[in-house]
This record gives structure tokens, C-alpha cells and sequence, in this order.
């Protein structure tokens, strides 16, 4: 089991994980986290950290999109291992629906 970075990251990009992984698995994009499978330990200790609720164990129903999504870009956008303050707009776009298709960016972050 891993954990994956879904959707409700988009636009928020609360780095609260980040802070609490004890393997440095985060990885950035410019709107995005996303987490490398292959490095995560799956301590499980980001998932509840995350205040947009983005972050799921790769056991969940539909998240097999988002390990392709985690795994593709973890090996192109820069490692994250601090945190960082989170989008100016997270407030405004947490919870909402649609954000990969209104939002994703594949820039990696920095």
C-alpha cells in the first residue's frame, strides 16, 4: 500500500505532509502535490495533516488515476521537504469539484 495526492490538492497545495513524512516523498508541482510510491513507507502520518483531505491510501476505490498521476510526476517535479505556505486562493477552491480539468498544471513547482 501507498498513499496518493488527489484532486482536492489542486489550487491548495497545503504542504502540512510534507512537513510530518519522515521519508521526503512529497514532490512539487505548480499547483499540486503528489506523492512518489516507490519512496512512500506508508506510515499513513500525512494523511490526516492534510486540511484539504487530498491525500488517500492507494486501497481506496477510484484512486488508481491518481497513483498513475503520483507516480508519473513524482519522477519529473523537484522533492519537497519543508513547508511551504500554502496557494493564496486555497481557502477559495477547497472542497471544490472539477479542479483537475479546470486547473491541473503539469509545470513542475519551485
Amino acid at each position: 500500500m501507498t498513499y496518493v495526492v488527489t484532486e482536492q490538492c489542486i489550487k491548495c497545495k497545503y504542504t502540512d505532509c510534507v512537513e510530518v513524512c519522515p521519508v521526503d516523498c512529497f514532490y512539487e508541482g505548480e499547483n499540486m502535490l503528489v506523492i512518489h510510491p516507490d519512496e512512500c513507507i506508508d506510515c499513513g502520518v500525512c494523511e490526516p495533516e492534510c486540511p484539504a483531505e487530498a491525500i488517500l491510501p492507494d486501497t481506496e476505490p477510484g484512486v488508481e488515476r491518481w497513483l498513475e498521476l503520483n507516480r508519473d510526476y513524482s519522477e519529473k517535479w523537484p522533492n519537497l521537504t519543508a513547508k511551504k505556505p500554502e496557494d493564496p486562493d486555497a481557502e477559495e477552491h477547497k472542497g471544490e469539484d472539477g479542479k483537475f480539468e479546470k486547473y491541473f498544471s503539469a509545470n513542475p513547482g519551485g
